[in-house]
This record gives structure tokens, sequence and C-alpha cells, in this order.
């Protein structure tokens, strides 16, 4: 029997934040399966103003809502701008989802973070951890207004029976990544120092932390693939994680990084700057009897990213600096 909530070449499927690195993604995939897409640039749509998200949402009538538009940065972006992010998540979660609500849209994905959960979670981190201690401080503004994104979705589902759904991925990466180095996060941020200092002939790289933390890293396009299966299969109040259920310290990742780029200096540990989380794994397991698991191997996927940043990123860069 067909899922009643089946992507098909007559849904409509509003992607909210299609120029993100998710949202790209995402839309890349329905695309490729043959499905309308509705979509809107920052510039053409402020997702923090209420009346035009309403109104445009009147006008473009989705048949399903997936809301991967948010804020996001690196460890000093959140640290140092809590405020900002707190403010323009909330804002850009209720006008969208108030507005998907009162056109009773019946598919709404909310796309969060692992940062929702505990700092000290036991690992790996189930579902079932949410609210169970308090949060990684350098990014508990982001993580609150997640976690709001969540219950928002879970108060719909109570009052109004729609089937909305809210899915947690663990630390993304690919092509369209944000390789800003005050902004990025940390593996687009490792290939371009890295790139930069091997381009300089520098003999060291300085990365911040210890490198002992240990993190997750999921593809792009594996996580664009499990938003459209759970769209078609997942249909509970609880948020689902998304990740590949394996770890690595960040010394390693840097490892692998330098040895996709070809950098061949040091490289170098500034300990006096913020580690963040010890680790953060997540638990696939409910994703996993879904029926669905990645299929990007970590190596791939770093030469993949590698290579979308030289081809896009570097042309950039020098036609801003020309």
């Amino acid at each position: 029997m067909p899922s009643p909530h089946a992507l098909v070449p007559s849904s409509s499927v509003y992607v909210a934040g299609h120029r993100g690195l998710v949202g790209g993604a995402v839309t890349r995939a329905l695309q490729a399966r043959g499905v309308t897409t509705v979509q809107r640039t920052s510039a053409e749509l402020d997702l923090r103003d209420r009346a035009r998200v309403f109104a445009f949402l009147r006008q473009a009538q989705p048949t399903h809502v997936i809301l991967a538009a948010a804020r996001v940065g690196g460890i000093v972006a959140n640290a140092t701008e809590p405020a900002d992010f707190l403010s323009d998540n909330l804002q850009i979660q209720l006008n969208v989802m108030d507005a998907a609500r009162e056109l009773q849209v019946p598919r709404l994905l909310f796309l969060g973070s692992s940062c929702i959960y505990p700092r000290d979670a036991p690992q790996p981190i189930s579902e079932s951890s949410l609210l169970t201690g308090p949060l990684e401080s350098t990014n508990d503004a982001y993580a609150i207004a997640k976690i709001a994104g969540v219950l928002q979705v879970q108060a719909v589902r109570r009052q109004d029976g729609l089937a909305w759904i809210s899915a947690m991925p663990t630390n993304l990466y690919g092509p369209g990544d944000n390789f800003d180095l005050e902004k990025s996060h940390v593996l687009p941020g490792m290939i371009r120092r890295m790139h930069e200092a091997k381009q300089r002939g520098d003999d060291r790289v300085v990365l911040w932390g210890s490198g002992s933390p240990r993190r997750e890293f999921l593809h792009v396009d594996d996580a664009a693939d499990a938003v459209l299966h759970l769209l078609e299969s997942y249909d509970e109040p609880a948020p689902i994680n998304v990740g590949v259920g394996e770890d690595l310290t960040v010394r390693e990742l840097a490892e692998r990084v330098q040895e996709v780029v070809g950098y061949r200096g040091e490289l170098v540990w500034d300990t006096a700057r913020p580690d963040g989380t010890p680790r953060k794994l997540l638990d696939v397991s409910r994703l996993t009897a879904t029926g669905w698991t990645a299929r990007t191997p970590l190596a791939d996927g770093i030469r993949s990213t590698y290579a979308w940043f030289l081809e896009n990123e570097i042309a950039g860069l020098r036609g801003r600096s020309a």
C-alpha cells in the first residue's frame, strides 16, 4: 500500500532555506524525483517577516513543507551572537509553522540539530535524552530555539492532528558548505585553512581546541535522502536522529582532511580555544529500523567537498579580491 505522504510529481514542496547546505541538497533530491519545489531566496522573502510569510504560503499552497531555514554558524558565531541566534531562529520557525498551520498543510518536516541534547548525555545519544540535562554553553541559545521547534511540531500534532515530524541531523558537510573562517563548522573550516596554508607554503596550521572531542559527520546528500525517506515513512511525535552511528576525534578528522588536501605541514592545537561538547554521537537505531542507512564513506565525502571548494569557493574568493 503506498504511503499517504508519498512524494509524487503532483506534490508541491516548499523548501524553506533552499540555498543552505541541507536545503540545497534536499531541493536537488526532490527535483531529481520530478517533484515540484517552491522556493524563495532570503532577499525575496525574509522569513522573520511574519506578514510576508503568511501571504507567501497562502499563495503557494504547498502540500509539504521542509523547514531547513535557520541562522547557523560555528562555535565562534554561536558563542558571540547568542541573542541573534535565539531571536532569528525562533522567528523563522514560528512564522513558517504558524503559516503552515493556518493552511493545515498536512505534512511538515522540521530540521533541528543534534545540539538539542544535553552536553553530558549518555553516548550514543538517544532521542529520549532530550530535556534531561544542561546544554553545551557555547551553543545553548541556538539549541533552545531548535528545542522550541520540536515542541511546536508536537503541539500541532496534539492540537490539530497534522502529521508533522522533526528530524535531528548530526554534523553535516558537503558541497555547498560555508567555508568562512569565522563562521564555518569544523570540517569546512579545516579544508579552507589547510588549502590556504598549502598554497602559501606554511609549515604549520593552528587548529582550535585539543583535538580530543569526538564528532560524527553525515554527508549532506545522505541527509537529504534521509529527509525524503522520513517524509514518506515516519509519523511519530518524537524527533528522530539522523546520522551515521560512528564518530572519530577532531584530531583524526584533521588528519583525514590533511591527506585529502595534500597539506604536508604540522597541525598545531591551540588548547586555549574551546573544545565544545566532549562527544556527540547519535543513536540512529530508530532511523535504521525504518530501513535507512547512510551510504557515503567519510573519506569520499571529504574528497567531494574539497573538489566543490576548489571549483566554487576559490573562484568566488578570487572574484571578490579582484
